[in-house]
């Protein structure tokens, strides 16, 4: 499927700061950039960088005070692979490439090691599988309540089960702490979703099954075969859209993502296991 995609980002800076954005698709080869166009106003100089290992593409700016924005726009053509979840299974941790390490681990949002109780008296005697982490995207869909404000940027997994109320970064948060405290490598996954309303940048998360990395989202308010990821990474931490360091004040967000290939307005929800990765018997990207 062949997407249009970009946002637009207004800020009033107060003080010189230094922003870290990352809101550029990743390069993967799954997912083929057909054109992308990128501009700031004013017109500054830019640091870039791509991580070798998960492929983030950061943007670093330096920004004096007054009136900042940033236009980004892309037109991206997204491959999926499909799968039977059934036939998808778990890899026990003695099996596991060992640069998986960081994805088991906790972080500093998804506080698995004090949710392995919960986790595994409510999952450990689920099947293992793709089924067993689907099951965990069902439990906090039906358990934790989708509300705007009930948390704000500290907000830690284990904090999220005890409000039982959330948004997309900490459903997330809270499906990839149950997985790690399973024993299942799992990372969040920050992107573009197609079918999402409002339109809003999204988090979801990947869990390492069967030597690939799977597509799971516990909102449901976006389509697996419609996520065109911005990055990946231990927790949102590592992959906010925007890290300013300095005095600033939003002004304006706008996040856009359209069919362009003629498809319908919506893709159809799918009970497929959904992988936008190669094969990866490893920790990086494909």
């Amino acid at each position: 499927m062949r997407f249009k995609l970009g946002c637009s980002l207004a800020y009033e800076v107060k003080t010189p700061t230094t922003f870290i954005f990352n809101v550029e698709v990743a390069h993967l080869k799954s997912l083929a950039v057909m054109s992308e166009t990128l501009t700031l106003a004013p017109d500054l100089s830019r640091r870039r960088t791509i991580t070798p290992d998960l492929r983030n593409r950061y943007l670093g700016v330096n920004v004096l005070p007054g009136p900042f924005s940033l236009e980004y726009d892309a037109e991206v053509e997204l491959k999926v692979v499909r799968a039977d979840p059934e036939t998808i299974s778990e890899t026990p941790v003695s099996e596991l490439p060992i640069d998986i390490l960081p994805f088991l681990l906790p972080s500093r949002f998804v506080s698995s090691d004090r949710l392995a109780p919960f986790a595994e008296a409510e999952f450990g005697h689920l099947p293992k599988g793709h089924k067993r982490v689907t099951a965990i995207c069902n439990w906090i869909h039906d358990h934790i309540a989708y509300r705007r404000g009930a948390s704000d940027g500290e907000t830690t997994a284990d904090e999220s089960l005890l409000k039982r109320a959330g948004v997309c970064r900490d459903f997330a948060h809270l499906g990839t702490a149950f997985c790690r405290a399973l024993g299942i490598p799992a990372r969040f996954v920050s992107c573009y979703a197609y079918g999402l309303v409002p339109r809003d940048f999204h988090a979801v998360f990947e869990a390492y099954l069967d030597g690939r990395w799977w597509l799971f989202d516990a909102t449901r308010q976006a389509h697996l075969d419609g996520l065109v990821r911005i990055g990946i990474g231990r927790d949102a931490a590592e992959i906010a859209f925007a890290t300013p360091y300095g005095e600033m004040e939003p002004t304006g967000m706008e996040i856009r993502i359209d069919r362009a290939d003629g498809g319908p307005e919506a893709t159809e929800r799918t009970v497929d296991a959904i992988s936008t990765e190669e094969p990866a018997p490893h920790a990086g990207a494909a």
